[in-house]
């Protein structure tokens, strides 16, 4: 799935189109507190796009206000990378930036991507906004099941998310995208069926990246390992590892 197929999958109105440039100048200004993140900027980031407005005129979705947070306006931006750039820190920097709850897609190379974030007010800066937990993404490989793609693709379409406010809006967006990441660990595309649920689905998701990284770890010590009493003993771990990972999917 290309960009432009995933963003025909939201099915956005014609009303909501925006199609301007975002100059580096404001992610420099706004999203960038360190020399290091200006440079990734420089020189990773090849073009930002607004590509779309959702406000409750361009969309038919109400406002949602709160004394955390308010969600006026979802951006739909375009982020195209150059094959070297830092591509976890400069979405993490889009995200940032915009002081509007962002639907990111993110291209590099062949490699495509979507992400989300909530954010709320500063609770230690007045009328500023920021990030309300972790960015939420996902990317997939070419190889990635096609029929899991297309309900992936089926559960974008704005006509079948939560239409309250653009808060529920937002979090039927990153849901789907939390529901992709659980099909890549099940081999199958199943969406949340309560907030508790998903909740629980992002939890495990996490724990299961935290045990694929320490099973990737232990592997490479395993192979490097002369001593055979400690290769059964990295061996035993892997396996008690590998129970712990399949016990964890079944929360997915």
């Amino acid at each position: 799935m290309n960009t432009s197929e995933l963003l025909s999958a939201f099915d956005l109105p014609d009303t909501s189109r925006v199609n301007q440039r975002v100059p580096k100048r404001l992610l420099l200004e706004n999203g960038a507190p360190t020399a290091a993140d200006k440079r990734a900027i420089n020189e990773g980031m090849e073009e930002l796009l607004w590509l779309a407005a959702l406000k409750p005129e361009t969309s038919g979705v109400p406002l949602y206000r709160e004394d955390t947070r308010e969600y006026l306006e979802i951006a739909v931006l375009l982020l195209t990378l150059r094959s070297e750039a830092r591509t976890k820190r400069l979405v993490e920097l889009v995200h940032r930036a915009i002081p509007y709850p962002v639907l990111l897609l993110a291209e590099q190379g062949e490699q495509v991507s979507l992400s989300l974030a909530h954010k709320r007010w500063s609770q230690s800066e007045a009328g500023r906004i920021v990030l309300d937990g972790d960015i939420a993404s996902v990317a997939w490989p070419e190889a990635c099941d096609t029929e899991m793609l297309a309900c992936f693709r089926e559960s974008l379409a704005l006509g079948r998310q939560p239409r309250a406010n653009l808060h529920d809006l937002y979090q039927g967006w990153l849901d789907s995208v939390v529901s992709l990441n659980a099909a890549m660990e099940t081999g199958s595309f199943l969406l949340s069926e309560t907030a508790e649920h998903a909740d629980l689905r992002r939890n495990a998701l996490h724990q299961c990246s935290v045990l694929h990284e320490e099973i990737v770890r232990l592997r490479r010590a395993a192979e490097k390992e002369k001593q055979i009493p400690r290769q059964v003993e990295l061996n035993l771990e892997l396996k008690r590892l590998e129970a712990q990972l399949a016990t964890v999917k079944q929360q997915l």
